[in-house]
């Protein structure tokens, strides 16, 4: 998440579901790198993919975030 232009795909994201051309003009990239930033999403876990048709929506792993959420409270020292 160390990129903004991630962090605009996910802020984007967190209102619902969205498809890459959606995303594209959201963020105003080219499309191949929207695609290049959801692949490092996905790879991280923080992105799921489906397609429909030709489309491909893209939809936060909410799971993701509970988890990097444990991981912060750890490292800080906090219980769980």
């Amino acid at each position: 998440m160390a990129d903004v232009n991630r962090l605009r795909i996910v802020r984007r994201l967190a209102d619902g579901e969205a498809t890459v051309a959606e995303l594209t003009a959201h963020v105003g990239l080219s499309q191949p790198l929207v695609s290049w930033h959801l692949g490092r999403l996905r790879a991280a876990g923080v992105v799921v993919t489906r397609r429909k048709g030709r489309e491909t929506i893209c939809r936060l792993r909410e799971e993701a975030f509970t988890e990097f959420a444990a991981r912060e409270r750890a490292v800080l020292g906090f219980a769980s």
